[in-house]
């Protein structure tokens, strides 16, 4: 099994642990709502949540990471998962139902 479907299989643990929506997505893998991507897992195994500018700027600080880069192209409102934060789920899920809040906040695409 490649580093890639290991990583694929914790995205999928992930988003199983939140309720109101599911991963889409076969090469691409990604969550969404309203219209609007939320989530995604890049071709390198990066796992990006999507916040508002306020909550990017706040979380790129509190957890120490970047912003998130998908097929070389910075996503706007994401972050980078740290992988050391993707040891304990249920933190991460919290994250992932603040941004399906967020995006359902959002005028509809």
């Amino acid at each position: 099994m490649t580093k890639w479907d290991k990583r694929l299989k914790l995205y999928d643990k992930l988003v199983a642990k939140c309720s109101r929506f599911e991963r889409k997505g076969k090469t691409m893998p990604y969550t969404s709502a309203n219209g609007y991507m939320f989530s995604q897992m890049n071709k390198s195994g990066e796992i990006g949540i999507r916040f508002s500018k306020e909550v990017q700027k706040k979380y790129l600080e509190d957890f120490n990471t970047t912003l998130y880069r998908s097929y070389g192209s910075v996503m706007q409102g994401y972050i980078l998962i740290p992988d050391e934060m993707l040891e304990d789920l249920n933190p991460v899920s919290k994250l992932l139902d603040e941004s399906y809040d967020y995006v359902m906040g959002l005028e509809p695409k």
